[in-house]
């Protein structure tokens, strides 16, 4: 009989499952389940982009890409990028089609990192980091952001963390789970505290078009000496609802574009060929789907920041991406207690708090990327419950 416990990777072992897909786990396993747990929009992939994603399989392309995707998307994409955020890049060398941003995350984080080198990731953050920088023999050092601070990081938190292993920084922003946003002037701050240690930085801008508000988002490679220092990180899922279509992308300098390409060949080879050419016709004509989309997210932003102040819970006005992140440490139970009563009682999920690090805690993820009467109904059942314990 094989001792599998012995079989297994110690390191892999060793990982904790993700927080988030607990709780959708749970919540598709109960009927009549209202679901705020996963980012992922409601909206369908407009139909342009499905259209032609569509006639090209009927047209039978469906061989592999290039390992660095198809040219004509990494053309595309380094002019959106250039067009909505005013930076250059050159499709040739400094571009590399992913499976999903995630991918892009992974063999970034690979590439630059040496046995123990320092990751700098500020939290609440999304799930991936900190595992990933573990795989590949990095030490994880987690930076609190606290919610007077509008859960940004200074740059007087980034330098009290630095030490001589610190290498890499990691930019979550907008941010899941807060909807958090840095603004000019925090990265430029952030980017004096980055020269002056010879950083490098991984920038996840995956929600950089999910910004509200008068100012539009800033990527980090737009500030003055970031550009070579910078791998941009971003894709399709959020902006244009391709989420299944799993496509993603990095932007960088062409010797660690070149690095992640090569983990690329060996581990995936190529992104989805269906998925890039929808892609080439989302970038070219698909500005005004973002559009759209953002000005009914942000009603619903509205909607639920407003419903859970009313409910007496204290919750940040988040300025980006697609969550909320109320405290409910006034209701005396743990993240994990209030949710698992608030799905057991009214059939909500939401995600507790500490899933995205412990300074998570006291705090639940809500994600209002759902219809305005799935959300209605939903703070309807949280706000009988939070009633209900109160008595």
């Amino acid at each position: 009989m094989i001792d599998y416990e012995k079989v297994l990777s110690s390191k892999v072992k060793e990982i904790k499952p993700s927080g988030i897909r607990r709780f959708f786990d749970i919540a598709n396993e109960m009927e009549h389940v209202i679901s705020l747990s996963i980012g992922e929009p409601d909206f369908k992939t407009p139909w342009h982009v499905r259209e032609e994603g569509i006639r090209t399989l009927e047209k039978g392309k469906t061989w592999y890409s290039p390992n660095r995707g198809f040219a004509a998307l990494r053309e595309e994409i380094c002019r959106y990028f250039n067009r909505r955020f005013g930076v250059e890049y050159d499709p040739n060398t400094e571009t590399l089609v992913t499976v999903g941003g995630s991918e892009a995350i992974d063999i970034c984080i690979r590439c630059l990192i040496n046995p123990g080198d320092e990751v700098l990731i500020p939290q609440p953050s999304f799930v991936c980091y900190e595992p990933l920088a573990e795989m590949a023999d990095g030490v994880p050092v987690l930076i609190e952001t606290k919610a007077e601070n509008s859960f940004r990081l200074t740059a007087e938190e980034l330098e009290s963390y630095i030490t001589p292993k610190s290498k890499l920084l990691i930019l979550p922003y907008p941010n899941n789970p807060t909807g958090a946003v840095m603004r000019r002037s925090d990265l430029e701050a952030i980017a004096e505290v980055v020269k002056k240690h010879n950083l490098m930085v991984l920038s996840d801008e995956i929600y950089g078009e999910l910004t509200y508000g008068n100012e539009s988002h800033v990527t980090f490679s737009s500030i003055e000496g970031m550009r070579g220092r910078t791998v941009v990180i971003s894709g399709f899922s959020k902006s244009y609802a391709m989420t299944g279509w799993r496509l993603g992308y990095a932007l960088g300098p062409a010797p660690i574009l070149d690095q992640m390409t090569k983990l690329h060949q060996f581990a995936i080879m190529s992104a989805p060929t269906t998925a890039q050419y929808a892609a080439i016709e989302a970038l070219k004509n698909g500005d005004s789907d973002i559009e759209n989309m953002k000005k009914q997210y942000d009603m619903r932003r509205r909607l639920v920041v407003g419903s859970f102040q009313k409910m007496g819970l204290d919750c940040f006005e988040p300025h980006g991406a697609f969550y909320c992140f109320p405290c409910i440490k006034s209701t005396g139970m743990t993240s994990e207690e209030f949710c698992m009563g608030l799905i057991n009682a009214k059939h909500v999920a939401v995600v507790p708090g500490n899933a995205f690090g412990q300074c998570g805690e006291g705090y639940i993820r809500v994600s209002y990327s759902y219809s305005l009467n799935h959300l209605g109904e939903a703070l309807n059942r949280i706000e009988e419950y939070l009633n209900e314990i109160k008595k």
